[in-house]
This record gives structure tokens, sequence and C-alpha cells, in this order.
């Protein structure tokens, strides 16, 4: 297709100031430019600035809101044979190689004062293991044990695209299969400034930004994961963030749950550990699934107590999903009302004048739209939640330092090596928090949950001293 209908289809759309300075632009900025124009939905960007932008941000409706109901852990009064039985039925899928695990890499380790994408950052407490490798190692032992090599997708972003594929190259996919392993982009958006014009960031450069987790779905459907998928017979994906080394991407039990109750999509909980921690809130709404954000949701309902003293609204969400192949696909190709709401975030937009100067805004100066993919919930037929102990399944790295910071999620993982060891008749000291002394590292290829742990931990003979560290590989 020539240059012209692009730029024609700009102007008649009133977003003409995106090729202001077209004319004046060296033959690689025009290419650059251009390529980015073709990427934006002008109809998309006009119904937003429609909706979101001149129609102002509503404020949200919490009306009838109840907490979502969720399978307990047998410990705290779950069924011991459900949970049972829906493990069996996730062991099945894996072994007939049903299930795929997807992780979403669109982030850089900025916050972490880290140069690079943030799978690529060191983690594990010995050898300093970054987030992709822990994945990796995770997604190929559970491909040995249930005699099915994994497929893996990651969703990158143009930022970090080809460094991430380059860091695979260089450790030669951690062992996995090349071909089992697939990358692909997310999708981008323009922001807008608050007439709803397209912002430029250069004379020859779009603002464009992620369009949030949430546009993952439209990229497996984009890039033709999900064709292939189908071809490979695979019908259900393993959903989780980059950022969560604890995470056990591939869950027996949790896939179970979400095949036998006929799910589109279900997702784990953590109890809230106190009202006002920052994880969303698994909610029921007009007998919908949502998740109400806690940014949204009144400190007041946060804080609401049961009969019991227990928080009401006790259900966190930590961005753990499985989701159903077809289910993703009419998410993503939208129609028949199930398409994935925008959400519009004001913004410090750095941009050009006029003149094609760059201004650096003291204050928001424009809108940003992004997708969260817990709202594709309300629209999944028989979503289920289930619940999940912390300290087998979240613990972030997203801070520098504090909370979420590399430091605490160190200690969590030596935590749960410790807990293994000790459940196994190890003897290893630990404090009041289960945190040992001894510095141990086990590798996902030793153990990667309880019951892999426990069976090669019996094979092993003799068994290693633990009192100057360890580490099982």
């Amino acid at each position: 297709m020539s240059t012209l209908p692009l730029i024609a289809q700009f102007h008649q759309a009133g977003q003409g100031q995106v090729f202001a300075h077209f004319d004046a632009l060296p033959p690689a900025g025009r290419e650059r430019l251009l390529a980015e124009a073709a990427e934006i939905d002008l109809a998309e960007v006009d119904r937003l600035t429609r909706t979101l932008l001149h129609a102002g941000t509503a404020a949200a409706d919490f009306s009838g809101l109840q907490p979502a109901p969720y399978e307990r852990l047998p410990e705290n009064g779950g069924s011991a044979a459900d949970w049972a039985a829906a493990k069996a039925a996730g062991e099945a899928a894996l072994r007939a190689g049903r299930v795929a695990a997807f992780t979403v890499a669109g982030g850089q380790g900025t916050r972490l004062g880290y140069d690079g994408p943030k799978g690529t950052f060191a983690v594990t407490p010995l050898r300093r293991k970054p987030l992709f490798q822990v994945f990796a190692e995770k997604i190929l032992a559970a491909g040995r044990r249930y005699g099915r090599p994994l497929h893996w997708f990651i969703m990158t972003s143009h930022q970090n695209h080809a460094a991430t594929e380059a860091f695979f190259a260089e450790h030669r996919h951690f062992g996995l299969d090349p071909a089992r392993v697939h990358f692909f982009r997310q999708g981008r958006m323009p922001a807008v400034d608050y007439s709803g014009k397209i912002m430029l960031e250069a004379r020859d450069a779009i603002a464009l930004s992620p369009d949030g987790h949430g546009g993952s779905l439209r990229a497996l459907d984009r890039s033709g994961a999900l064709d292939l998928m189908a071809r490979e017979g695979i019908d259900t994906l393993s959903y989780f963030q980059v950022d969560n080394p604890l995470v056990r991407g591939i869950d027996p039990a949790f896939i179970g749950w979400h095949l036998q109750r006929g799910s589109e999509m279900s997702s784990k909980m953590v109890p809230k550990a106190y009202a006002a921690e920052k994880v969303g809130h698994f909610c029921l709404q007009d007998g919908r699934l949502v998740v109400a954000e806690y940014s949204d949701l009144p400190m007041k309902m946060q804080e609401e107590t049961d009969a019991a003293g227990h928080l009401r609204f006790i259900a966190g969400s930590i961005a753990i999903h499985i989701l159903d192949r077809e289910f993703i696909r009419r998410v993503a190709r939208g129609g028949a009302g199930v398409a994935l709401p925008f959400h519009r975030a004001d913004k410090k937009i750095p941009t050009i004048d006029a003149a094609g100067q760059p201004v650096k805004p003291a204050k928001a100066n424009g809108v940003k739209f992004e997708m969260f993919v817990f709202d594709a919930l309300p629209f999944a037929r028989n979503p289920v939640v289930i619940e999940t102990r912390r300290a087998d399944d979240f613990s972030p790295v997203k801070n520098a330092e504090g909370l979420d910071s590399p430091a605490t999620c160190r200690a969590d993982q030596l935590r749960q090596f410790a807990r293994w060891l000790r459940a196994n008749g190890a003897a290893i000291p630990v404090d009041a928090t289960g945190l040992p002394a001894a510095a141990i590292e086990v590798s996902p290829l030793f153990g990667y949950d309880e019951d892999s742990f426990a069976e090669s931990w019996a094979r092993l003979q003799p068994k290693p001293a633990i009192a100057d560290g360890l580490y099982l590989g």
C-alpha cells in the first residue's frame, strides 16, 4: 500500500498533526513514523476519545458488590477429596499435552535500578539465576515429569523484544527446545492530549505505550499463537507475570479445577494480609465475577469484617490465571459484547511543541489507554477462584528496596526451600519466620513444587550436609 492513503486517513480523522513534520524528515524518519502510524486503529482512538476522554472518568460503581466465593484449601475447610480429584485431572491434561505456559514479560527493570528486560534480572539466593531461567527450569521439569514437553509463550514489548530473544539465544533457551519457546510483542496504543489529538514523542515518533496486560489476549491472537496452540492440541493456557519467581506456573490442581468446572477463565487468590494490602479483590456483582482494584474500592469496604472478625473482601488477586484458548480468541476479537474495556491513565507525557521542540511536562498533559486482563472475568463462563498459599505462589520483585524487593523475594525463596527440606526430615534450623541460617537453593530441575522435591529428595543418597549451605540441582 502506498504512503498516501495512510496519511490521508489520519488527516480525514482529524489527526493530521502526526505528519506535521513529515516532509522535513530524512527517509529513515519517514519510514519509522509511517510504521508506527500503521499500528494505530483510528476508529478505536476516536471511540476511546469520545467515551473515556470527553465523557470524563466515571466513578466506579460498587452497588451490590459482594465477596466472591472461592475454593478453600483443605487446611482451611476445603474438601481434600475435591483437591485430589482436581490434581488428578490436571495431571491427565498435562500428560495429554493440553497445557502451555504464558508469561507476560514486557517490562524493564527500571524500578529495580536495573537496565534490561525484567526477566533477565538475577533473583535466586545462591546461583543468582535470572527470572527467565527460573521459569524455564520449572517448565522443563514439568515437561519431564508428565512426559510431554510444554510450549512456552512469552509476550515482550517493543522496547525489550530484541534483548529478550538475544538473552534466550545466549543461554541456549535454558535447555528448552527453541521450537517450543515463542516470543511476540505486546500491542501499543497512542497517547492523546486532552483534546483527543494523538501526541508525538519526537518529529518522527508517536507517543506510543504498551496497551496493558489485558492487551496480552489481543497479542496472542494477532501473533498467531492461538492458531499454533490449536494445531498442537493445546486448549489451556497458564498465565503469570514475569516478576514472580515463586509462582507455580504449571500447577496440576489449578489446571484440574479449571477443567473440571468447565471454566473459561480461572484465578488464584491469597487471603489478604491486612485491609489496606495493595491487591485487587475478587468480588461478585450482578452475578458476575469481577476484580475491584484496591485503588477504587472504598477503604471502608476493604475494612469490613464478618462475624468471626475476618475481612469480608479477603480474596486478593495475584495475577495468576488459567484461560481457555477459544475464550481468549473470542475476547481478543471482540463483538457480541465481550471486548475488554480500556481504562484511562492521566500521565506526564514527553512530547514536542508545534515547532518540533521537546516538551517535558511538569504535570499530566495527556492520557494513555490500557486494558487489564482480569476484566475478562465477567465474560467467562463458569469462572473459578481457588485459594493458594502465599508462601507457595507469590513473592514478586517490583521495588529496589522494602516491600516486594529482591531482598524480600530471596528470603521467601529461602523459606520455601527450608520448608521443603524440613518436611522431608532434613534437620535445618530456622528462625521464627521460617528463614534458615544456612544459604540454600533448590533448582526447579530438582524440585519445582512440594511433590517433585519430595520425590527427588527420597532418591538422593546419601543425604547432603546442610550446615554450610546447599545447592540442589
